[in-house]
């Protein structure tokens, strides 16, 4: 058995370079459709088009990507210093591109809600915004999908965005892009797989009594990869023993939470969506929402060949794996179940209760109501669906205390944008310096964040569960 490859396209570092007489950063050149973007050559180019991926030599799907590839190409600003993009859309429909994890105006953030205009059908948008902070980002298309599977995150449109730092200490050997992804999505009225059931813990805002009602239609897929390749299709990542391999793991699923494990080896995590941890800490699995990042050191210590894949043998055996071949081994590779430990993000936090106090509280409470969408599920933040016309209203520099009453029975990633917030307590357990713009509330379960009122204008809050978003789950917050 063969590995998966390790990057689908990579980009070298560049310092980009604003254009004379261009826009101030964050604003939005709008030429007409189909016209060149003014203001000199761009930093960076992207294209939006059809594009091939060989998931195996003999299982080849066709989607939309970014320059050619899924994933798209390795993109690397640096912090504070002004990028141009120019976004090309080659296909029939408008299209958006997020900048996930970046304080940027809401005109750049490529989000219908926030105002940010579409790139148009073959035509083009100039955006221009200055990128921080440092860390691991990623780009997505942000458009609605609805009940059209082959839209939005639905679609081969993700990558890597990385934002180096002015400084780079540079403590490892080798680096490594690991994208996880499930593939030709469908609708089925069965349970989905879900990586968190078996995650034990307490369920605070699980009802007295549950709503029975059948379940409406919700996405799955049989399919999975590590980038490009399924487990077994590509080439595997070789490492030398005593190396210190530095891995950027993002969760770009549409559909689901995912756990996944290195036999014989521990993650040291370094960072949780790009940003630093306060106390860097080593564990066996590590559970990612979609749209939540984790950096990583991995100790090469353990020579062989293995599979660092899911946790779930089904997930895992459909492709969500890659090989790790240590130097002069030649073997089969292996699996070994990892033990069972809930995923904890306190384990790299400071004590609770060191933040300063809020000056507001905001309770958010979500539930499902079964089929209330025709065919699908409907979700509802504080007994509605979006729109929330004015209901959250932030007053620029005041210190907000937001807690998320999840009432599902399903874990929630919850992203807010431009923004990066501070846990303040998972289910009851207080912690303090995690730093994050995704968080997965546990089913039934409660989590506190604090955020700081400081990137004025429209601020979209969403769970990153496509279809959950499509049908309710999505608030807009204004700036007073």
């Amino acid at each position: 058995m063969a590995g998966a490859a390790t990057v689908g396209s990579a980009a070298a570092s560049f310092l980009p370079v604003r254009a004379q007489n261009a826009p101030p950063p964050g604003a939005v050149e709008i030429p007409k459709p189909g016209s060149a973007p003014v203001g000199g050559k761009a930093d960076i180019t992207l294209r939006i088009a059809p594009v091939t991926v060989p998931l195996t030599p003999s299982h080849i799907i066709s989607t939309i990507g970014y320059n050619g590839t899924s994933p798209g190409p390795i993109l690397r600003m640096r912090e504070g210093v002004p990028v141009t993009v120019d976004v090309f859309n080659e296909t029939d429909t408008p299209e958006y591109v997020h900048w996930h994890g970046l304080h940027i105006p809401p005109e750049a953030d490529g989000v219908e809600e926030e105002g940010s205009p579409a790139v148009p059908p073959h035509g083009s948008r100039r955006f221009q915004f200055t990128p921080r902070p440092a860390g691991t980002r990623w780009y997505h298309s942000h458009t609605m999908a609805m009940d059209d599977l082959h839209r939005s995150t639905y679609t081969g449109q993700f990558g890597f965005l990385m934002v180096d730092p002015s400084n780079d200490p540079g403590h490892y050997d080798q680096e490594i892009f690991l994208a996880l992804r499930d593939w030709e999505p469908f609708f089925t009225n069965q349970p989905m797989d879900t990586d968190e059931q078996g995650q034990s813990g307490p369920q605070p805002e699980r009802p007295a009594v549950l709503d029975t009602r059948p379940n409406g239609l919700d996405v799955d897929s049989l399919i999975y990869s590590i980038n490009d390749k399924v487990l077994g299709a590509g080439e595997p990542i070789r490492v030398r023993l005593g190396q210190r391999v530095l891995a950027h793991i993002l969760n770009a699923s549409a559909i689901e939470n995912r756990s996944i494990a290195l036999p014989g080896h521990k993650f040291h995590v370094l960072a949780l969506d790009g940003n630093p941890v306060p106390v860097p800490a080593s564990v066996e699995t590590l559970m990612l929402g979609p749209g939540e990042r984790v950096d990583a050191i991995i100790e090469m210590n353990q020579p062989g060949v293995w599979i660092l894949g899911g946790t779930v043998d089904m997930i895992r055996n459909s492709g969500l794996g890659v090989v790790i071949e240590y130097e002069n081994q030649h073997r089969e590779p292996q699996w070994v179940p990892p033990p069972l430990v809930p995923w904890d993000y306190t384990v790299f936090g400071r004590p609770g209760g060191a933040q300063p106090a809020p000056d507001h509280t905001i309770d958010m409470v979500f539930e499902k109501i079964p089929s209330g969408a025709g065919q699908f599920n409907a979700w509802l933040v504080n007994g509605k669906q979006y729109p929330h016309d004015r209901e959250f209203v932030l007053q620029q520099g005041a210190r907000y205390r937001i807690v998320f009453h999840n009432r599902t029975d399903d874990a929630h990633p919850l992203h807010m944008h431009r923004h990066t917030f501070e846990l303040v307590d998972i289910n009851g357990k207080a912690t303090s310096g995690i730093m994050k713009d995704t968080v997965i509330v546990p089913l039934y379960g409660r989590a506190t964040v604090d955020l700081v009122a400081n990137q004025p204008g429209l601020t979209l809050f969403h769970c990153h569960i496509q279809q959950h978003m499509d049908y309710g789950f999505k608030a807009l917050f204004r700036y007073a």
